[in-house]
């Protein structure tokens, strides 16, 4: 067994990543394995000190694993068996040594333990907030906005400087002015009261919404969309169409066939997990503004010296 094996189940993901494969291991794609439905009081092994090594005591244990190793537990039970004693054995001797006094053991340590109880404490911190019912529909009612959605119908009108590409169609490209021109005869064609599909099957180069009657998406106002769309599609009402949206190959036209807010019911765990957030965000900055620090060696970050002070005038 390879001496960097030991520490596999104990230290980062990436790391067991690095390992050579355990024999008996489950190739890549297969499902992940299950924690097997023992009672917590089931002995899985007596360890090298007559200890004995329940059920419980793996859950706990595998509790605190990074998902990768828990894994790799997982797949070789028996071999995570074996590392967690000889990591004991270890340990103790280690201990026996005094090894945790010594630098930089001392150090890493001390480290460790404030990374977990520093996690620990926002954990902890996080599960305290409370959400009120009555506050979720208050922040529902308050910026409706963001839970509407349009669904729209699309014409697009590609554009290329590259002279050999071609549409959809077949056609040769226009020039980004050429598209912008006919973008525009079409808006000035659609309101004068010309028929929005008939004008997509004609014109539009995108293949799927124009073999849908140009329907394109329904958008939702939190939706990764680029900046331009989210705005003018988001300040229709039903039936208007926008103005031509130039995106980096073409211009879009863009009509809202149905303009509605999505129900309290469908967003509720949407809006409970945005107010949530934002509560962990305001108490984790409150920590980070009381966290001060007087920096009294201004070379150590960074910063020129303080120049030397005048000497006193006689």
């Amino acid at each position: 067994m390879k001496v960097t094996s030991l520490v596999v189940f104990a230290c980062l993901g990436a790391a067991w990543a690095q390992q050579p494969a355990m024999p008996g291991s489950a190739p890549t794609g297969t499902p992940a394995p299950k924690i097997p439905e023992l009672p917590d009081d089931t002995v899985l092994a007596i360890l090298g000190d007559g200890t004995k090594f329940t059920m419980a005591d793996f859950k706990r244990i595998f509790a605190a694993l990074p998902p990768p190793n828990q894994q790799m537990a997982l797949r070789n039970r028996g071999e995570f068996l074996h590392q967690w004693e000889m990591m004991r054995r270890l340990t103790k001797m280690a201990e026996a040594a005094k090894l945790d006094q010594e630098s930089p053991y001392k150090e890493a340590l001390e480290y460790g333990r404030m990374n977990v109880m520093a996690q620990a404490q926002i954990t902890a911190a996080i599960n305290a907030i409370q959400i009120e019912p009555g506050e979720i529909v208050k922040a529902y009612d308050g910026n409706k906005k963001k839970y509407t959605q349009v669904k729209v119908k699309a014409i697009y009108i590609a554009f290329s400087d590259d002279a050999a590409s071609s549409t959809g169609k077949g056609k040769k490209p226009l020039t980004e002015a050429e598209a912008k021109a006919k973008a525009g005869k079409l808006k000035a064609a659609l309101k004068g009261g010309g028929d929005f599909i008939k004008l997509a099957k004609e014109n539009s180069d995108d293949e799927t919404s124009r073999d849908k009657d140009g329907d394109f998406a329904t958008l939702r106002y939190t939706d990764n969309i680029p900046d331009a769309f989210r705005a003018a599609v988001f300040a229709l009402k039903q039936g208007e169409v926008s103005e031509p949206l130039k995106q980096p190959n073409g211009y879009y036209l863009l009509r809202a066939e149905e303009v509605n807010v999505r129900p309290l019911s469908e967003v509720r765990d949407d809006i409970y997990n945005d107010l949530k957030n934002d509560r962990s965000t305001q108490w984790l900055d409150q920590v980070n503004r009381d966290s001060k620090v007087q920096i009294m060696s201004p070379e150590f970050v960074g910063q020129p010296a303080a120049p030397p002070a005048a000497p006193a005038k006689k």
